[in-house]
């Protein structure tokens, strides 16, 4: 069985308002030192078998059309051992 993970985060122009919503919070919580915080997304697909180039192809697919949106939205697909 093979990990596939499919990670999503607001592009950076885009507005992120929960990752602001957190960033305040780390300052009423006392700490300090950290300078922005952006929220995502973080899909583990599990598959059977061996990923092939063109396996991951469909994977990337699936990213780009059902797991994020990519007018506002970046995406990276990566494989865990």
């Amino acid at each position: 069985m093979t990990r596939v993970v499919v990670d999503v985060m607001l592009k950076p122009a885009i507005l992120d308002p929960q990752g602001k919503a957190v960033h305040g919070a780390l300052g009423r919580l006392g700490l300090t030192g950290v300078s922005g915080v952006r929220q995502g997304k973080r899909f583990e697909l599990e598959l059977d078998g061996d990923v092939t180039a063109e396996r991951l192809s469909e994977e990337r697919r699936l990213a780009e059309t059902l797991l994020s949106n990519p007018v506002i939205e970046d995406y990276d697909v990566k494989v865990e051992p």
